[in-house]
């Protein structure tokens, strides 16, 4: 588990069929950025919980191919 900040929103247009509805934002850790399943409905700013690898996929639904999603919002 790691913990970010949420930087902004990701589009595309174009993506696999499976993320068909599936929210991505840009989550800051530490010097690195990643892209991560939005599955708690965070918004820009926000202290988030990352889960990574498989935690991830469980955490997005098992046939969401996915390697970092946002499991919770940190309270300030």
């Amino acid at each position: 588990m790691l913990l970010g900040q949420v930087a902004g929103k990701v589009w595309a247009t174009k993506k696999s069929p499976a993320l068909t509805g599936q929210t991505f934002l840009t989550v800051e850790v530490g010097e690195t950025t990643l892209v991560c399943a939005d599955c708690v409905g965070a918004g820009e700013g926000e202290r988030v919980l990352i889960a990574t690898g498989g935690a991830a996929r469980v955490a997005a639904g098992e046939h969401i191919p996915v390697d970092a999603a946002i499991v919770g919002i940190i309270d300030p």
